[in-house]
């Protein structure tokens, strides 16, 4: 299977939130987003302003979707369809955010439930579990490879 790598644009918005919403872990609504402040209107305005969320494609089909906060070095979202997950979709996703938040930052961080598959994931990638916080959840960090960027 033939799997791209693009940043997205305006017309992906509803899958990625159908995809957020999709997931197992770390389950959130549309609604509940929205009461985060997480809506089409501020994900479009974050992607208005700089290239910062990537969309996995395979066929025209989106398969998964990461999201970087490049002012506070943060990798902010990875999410893969349920699935295809274990397919790799979501290493090359963490891997393009990685990439774009290596070239302006040494050191990068991302929050996520300590207890969670995707904590294993992250730590499998790398990521260093540095502080647990309040509500179980844990602080990962990364520093740029050396030679990196």
């Amino acid at each position: 299977m033939t799997i791209s790598i693009r940043d997205a644009v305006e017309d992906d918005l509803p899958a990625i939130f159908e995809i957020r919403a999709s997931v197992r872990e770390n389950h959130l609504s549309v609604e509940q987003m929205a009461e985060m402040g997480v809506t089409f209107e501020t994900i479009r305005d974050a992607l208005r302003e700089q290239p910062c969320i990537w969309v996995a494609e395979h066929e025209g089909d989106i398969l998964g979707f990461s999201m970087a906060d490049v002012e506070d070095a943060c990798m902010f979202a990875a999410f893969v369809r349920p699935e295809r997950e274990g397919s790799g979709v979501g290493r090359r996703l963490v891997a393009r955010a990685e990439a774009f938040l290596f070239e302006r930052h040494p050191l990068i961080w991302l929050e996520t439930d300590g207890s969670s598959r995707a904590a294993g994931f992250y730590e499998r990638l790398g990521w260093k579990r540095v502080r647990e916080l309040e509500g179980g959840d844990a602080r990962f960090e990364k520093h740029r490879p050396r030679g990196g960027g």
